[in-house]
């Protein structure tokens, strides 16, 4: 199956932000940003994969490996379609205009 490229726009809070920056940095490479917030990051990136849910997934687990209590809340944009996540949990599909 092709590959798909997803647009992310997410916030991530954690316990222990500076475990979890170099495995955002390596993810996200080059084109991707980071923001530092109080609670962590702001990140905009682009990802090929199948779907969103499996890039979330991926993501949230790679940086809880780093940092166990590490939160995700992530929006997936594909053409006019967003995908929102909670950590792991979906929380809604939107078409956008």
């Amino acid at each position: 199956m092709p590959k798909k490229k997803f647009s992310l726009t997410a916030k991530i809070s954690s316990d222990n932000p500076l475990a979890i920056k170099p495995v955002l940095e390596r993810l996200i490479g080059t084109d991707g940003k980071i923001n530092s917030t109080s609670e962590g990051f702001e990140i905009v990136a682009e990802f090929e994969g199948q779907s969103a849910k499996d890039l979330n997934r991926m993501l949230l687990s790679e940086m809880r490996r780093a940092e166990k209590k590490t939160r995700l809340r992530a929006e997936w944009t594909l053409g006019n379609t967003v995908e929102k996540y909670f950590d792991y949990v979906p929380k809604g599909k939107q078409k956008i205009d």
